[in-house]
């Protein structure tokens, strides 16, 4: 019997996949981590971060109330509770909505991926900004190959930008976006946050040019100052479609995202929706909100992650060569680094693992048209690791750019 290879199995795959993969030679943006490697690349939240006992109550609270019912497909009593209390931490930042106005997913991307799904056909035009999170525009290329991009700066996205470029398609009879993806506040990867006059300026631009915000809202509550307003707080003729995350402030293995909008486009987003939802953690979810202080808990995460972040930057300003310049980010998880002119993001990755250090090279966070833009970029994450790793993983890259210059 002929065992296929993997080229030969390819052949089966559909061409969105082949195209994904690279096929004949599968690969990816980053080759597997060596041990020891110091890990600038992960942006996940801090381990002590994560409540672990809390949530244990929350699991054991749940099945003595519950029993077997959080285990079975149609759920309990605290996983049908989930909604509402989403909805409330919404309405406490300004958003109100009806129970019809929201879905629960297995976390931002799914709700990212529902949003295209229902909005989006191929033949359909995807604004986003440059750069902005690699993930999205993975989603957002399953469902149309016309993207546009507007740059960001260090106050967001350039509105102004885009408000020529919408301009100049409508003079000329071009196709206008239906959608814009936008993370509002403490971007992935920059770390920058839209202004209050920029955000005003956004939501003008699409009652003007009749277009969708879908506001993508997983740092939002990790400002190391006054939070700004939301997106969709600012809406006032339903134009924002929200995604919200519980991965940042609690735990991200929850897997509790959820989508908020019109109860049309939440009726379509839950017939895409085939996952048979999550009782188990959702139900543990809700029974741990309902046990905690969450508002207390975000505000010493704020806190935490801010100290973090003073770390990263001061190991940047010890370490890094003359040329180098960063973002100073007043929330999120991440900085943009920016090398001088000749540097190549992607061609130091290797050297750099070499040298004990990952990155996130910045070409991943543009359009495929556009990843030339990204070549002198990289995105460092300070939520993960602690103090001497930090300093150590930004010594390393910092000797890798000298040797590699």
């Amino acid at each position: 019997m002929r065992r296929l290879t993997d080229t030969a199995a390819g052949r089966f795959l559909s061409p969105a996949a082949r195209e994904a993969l690279g096929y004949p030679a599968p690969g990816g943006w980053m080759p597997p981590l060596p041990p020891g490697v110091v890990r600038l690349s992960a942006g996940y939240p801090f381990p002590d971060s994560v409540p672990v006992a809390d949530l244990e109550a929350a699991t054991r609270s749940l099945l003595a109330e519950e029993g077997d019912l959080p285990l079975h497909y149609l759920g309990s009593r605290s996983m049908a509770a989930l909604p509402g209390l989403l909805a409330a931490r919404m309405a406490g930042r300004g958003m109100p909505v009806q129970g019809e106005e929201l879905l629960v997913t297995s976390g931002a991307c799914q709700a990212i991926d529902l949003a295209a799904r229902a909005l989006l056909g191929p033949d359909d035009l995807v604004a986003v900004e440059a750069p902005t999170y690699m993930e999205a525009l993975e989603i957002l290329r399953n469902y149309t190959s016309h993207a546009v991009s507007y740059p960001v700066d260090r106050q967001g996205l350039d509105v102004e930008a885009m408000a020529a470029d919408l301009a100049r398609r409508r003079a000329h009879g071009l196709p206008l976006p239906r959608v814009l993806y936008t993370v509002a506040s403490f971007q992935n990867p920059t770390g920058t946050a839209l202004t209050a006059e920029r955000r005003r300026r956004l939501l003008e631009l699409a009652a003007d040019y009749d277009f969708l915000v879908l506001e993508d809202d997983a740092y939002g509550e990790l400002a190391f100052g006054s939070p700004p307003p939301t997106l969709k707080s600012l809406d006032r003729d339903g134009r924002v479609v929200y995604v919200g995350s519980l991965s940042k402030v609690v735990a991200p293995g929850l897997r509790v995202g959820w989508l908020a909008g019109p109860g049309w486009l939440m009726k379509a987003a839950a017939l895409f929706k085939k996952d048979l939802d999550h009782p188990l953690g959702w139900a543990v979810t809700a029974q741990y909100l309902n046990a905690v202080d969450l508002d207390r808990r975000v505000a010493t995460l704020r806190q935490r992650y801010a100290e973090r972040r003073d770390w990263l930057l001061a190991a940047l300003e010890r370490h890094m060569p003359d040329r180098v310049s960063w973002s100073r980010p007043e929330g999120g998880f991440f900085v943009w680094v920016t090398l001088p002119e000749g540097y190549d993001s992607q061609e130091l990755l290797a050297p750099a693992l070499a040298c004990g250090v990952a990155y996130v090279p910045g070409r991943h966070f543009f359009l495929p048209s556009e990843a030339k833009a990204g070549a002198r970029h990289l995105r460092l994450s300070f939520s993960y690791l602690p103090q001497g790793d930090l300093e150590r993983g930004v010594a390393l890259l910092a000797g890798c750019l000298d040797s590699w210059g």
